[in-house]
């Protein structure tokens, strides 16, 4: 297999292709995905609520997302790293987000993303200019759920449709090489996707995005405290591994375990 680059990236868009992203967090995760084709590994601050057991992303530090960033590394061989900013790391000042980008690259990550649109323009810009690529994210912009009163559906009227297709032009213009549509209607993000000359990566944003990103403790069964309509279950894992712990369990208590084969003589 071929590395991915962010020129690949770009120009499936163009040949019409769609490009497949789930987030890892570790390195036997990332390993696997890579070893399946993945186009992009996302390296996602999701991690906080399905890894960490956090409420939402809020509480995600810069340093998690370095440990996390180079778990992940060490797994890959040819799936292009993009690592999310967290929350406090790039809003605060310009400056700010062009060191903590940095440190995320030393990583090993290959892009960034983070969140906001014509807000993040400049961020975004002055991220591009010292040679790290972006990744764009509008629409439902988890850091900014108490601002929106939750995980809810974004361009649904009129002036929120204009905004977000403002939102997606003024990320393009910035450099972005790519962006996230999440928890929008599929007209829109068809019409964003359209537009712009970057790729879509839809999530929760209907079918005509260029790709389309999951988070891979969803897909997979193994978080449950929240079902989003937009995912699909691919595997029940949860149960495959609560299986598999039941029967140690009986085992160790029974005597069965270790046996002779276990066992050094």
């Amino acid at each position: 297999m071929k590395k991915v680059t962010i020129l690949d990236i770009m120009q499936m868009k163009g040949e019409g292709g769609k490009i497949p992203v789930l987030t890892a967090y570790d390195c036997p995760t990332a390993k696997i995905l890579d070893e399946a084709g993945m186009s992009i590994i996302l390296v996602g601050d999701s991690a906080g609520m399905v890894f960490a057991g956090y409420e939402n992303t809020l509480s995600v530090t810069m340093d998690e997302m370095r440990y996390h960033t180079r778990a992940v590394v060490r797994g890959v061989n040819n799936a292009f790293i993009v690592t999310d900013m967290p929350f406090l790391s790039y809003q605060v000042s310009i400056e700010d987000a062009k060191r903590n980008a940095g440190l995320l690259i030393r990583e090993g990550a290959e892009a960034v993303k983070l969140e906001g649109g014509v807000i993040a323009a400049d961020t975004i810009n002055a991220i591009v200019d010292m040679g790290v690529p972006v990744m764009g994210h509008i629409g439902l912009t988890p850091q900014s759920i108490h601002r929106m009163g939750g995980y809810k559906v974004q361009g649904k009227d009129k002036r929120q449709r204009k905004r977000l297709l403002d939102d997606a032009r003024a990320v393009e213009r910035a450099g972005a090489f790519s962006i996230v549509l999440e928890g929008m209607p599929a007209d829109l993000a068809r019409e964003i996707t359209e537009t712009i000359s970057i790729p879509t990566i839809g999530i929760g944003a209907g079918r005509y995005c260029d790709g389309q990103v999951l988070v891979i403790h969803d897909i997979l069964g193994l978080y449950d405290n929240i079902k989003p309509r937009f995912v699909k279950g691919y595997a029940d894992l949860k149960a495959v591994i609560s299986s598999a712990v039941h029967e140690y369990m009986e085992d160790v208590k029974r005597g069965r375990f270790p046996g002779k084969e276990h066992s050094f003589q």
